[in-house]
């Protein structure tokens, strides 16, 4: 399956990533002014359960739920 990425900066020089299905534009609950383009057209294979390079956990599920897939907070804070 093909994903566009989008990353924004977080603290500690961290970023945050959101991945949507290649072409789809952010859904409105996850819009933000700071969202940039990190790739487009990203390869990932459907049977990936984790993107770990981005902190996304389950991809496509997150994706088949709410449209888009967002690192895990948790990474973020450092309990991961």
């Amino acid at each position: 399956m093909r994903l566009d990425l989008y990353r924004r900066p977080e603290s500690h020089g961290q970023y945050s990533y959101l991945a949507v299905l290649e072409g789809k534009p952010i859904p409105e609950e996850a819009t933000n002014t700071d969202w940039e383009i990190a790739a487009r057209g990203m390869d990932v294979s459907d049977e990936e359960d984790a993107m770990p390079e981005y902190a996304i956990d389950q991809p496509f599920q997150q994706i088949g739920s709410k449209g888009y897939a967002i690192t895990s907070l948790r990474s973020l804070s450092g309990n991961a």
